[in-house]
């Protein structure tokens, strides 16, 4: 059964929505009438990634989070994937009537909640961080959809296979590489370099309420190496 989770779950990977994000930017921005949905979209997926950034630098650097939820930050496979997945249904969906294309944001938003649920099947994350995980990317997708509604054209001259194209190729990426992208690791690395800190912070230091050592200073082990003299 964990096979069956760590499929579902590749398809919030950073490695697999960012260049995904990204496509469906340069989709948009291709056509004069479709800029402003364009800058609309950076504007909106660019600040859920900053929050997701935000939160988990937060707790792996100075361990802020909730022991009562069991919180260290967005679940951020799940915030991707809620943000994402309903504006690539509806965007190919376009050329269907208003009805089909509310279906297949739904379904969408609906295949985003079940990258959560793997998360919680694989004991990956707790589910306050999931549930929040879910709102942050919903409010974003929502958002999105609600300001394009009316205002997107049917894109005939852009046909929904171009969208499935660029999807396609950091699919494939993911596919052949057969990891996550190790944007988890660097996050940690940077988050204990800005604290001073020789390790980040766990989700047992939190529910432990222990801290990592801090990292010496310079100036301190100059010091100590003077002394030996």
């Amino acid at each position: 059964m964990n096979s069956f989770w760590l499929l579902v779950t590749g398809f919030g990977d950073s490695g697999f929505l960012l260049p995904a994000a990204l496509w469906i930017a340069i989709w948009l921005a291709v056509d004069r009438a479709t800029r402003p949905a364009a800058v609309h979209w950076v504007l909106l997926f660019g600040g859920c990634g900053l929050a997701v950034m935000l939160s988990k630098l937060a707790f792996l650097g100075w361990g802020i989070g909730s022991v009562d939820f069991d919180f260290t930050g967005f679940s951020g496979h799940t915030a991707l994937a809620t943000s994402v997945w309903p504006v690539v249904f509806w965007l190919a969906a376009l050329r269907f009537a208003p009805f089909s294309r509310v279906v297949a944001a739904l379904a969408g938003w609906a295949w985003g909640v079940a990258v959560g649920v793997s998360r919680l099947e694989l004991e990956v994350h707790s589910t306050a961080e999931v549930l929040t995980g879910v709102l942050l990317g919903t409010i974003v997708s929502a958002s999105f959809l609600r300001l394009q509604r009316n205002r997107l054209p049917a894109v005939s001259l852009r046909t929904p296979r171009w969208l499935a194209a660029g999807l396609a190729a950091p699919l494939l990426f993911f596919i052949v590489v057969g990891r996550p992208a190790p944007t988890q690791y660097a996050l940690e690395s940077i988050a204990a370099w800005m604290a001073g800190i020789e390790r980040p912070y766990r989700r047992s230091d939190l529910l432990q309420n222990r801290e990592p050592a801090r990292r010496p200073a310079w100036n301190s082990q100059v010091l100590t190496k003077e002394q030996t003299f």
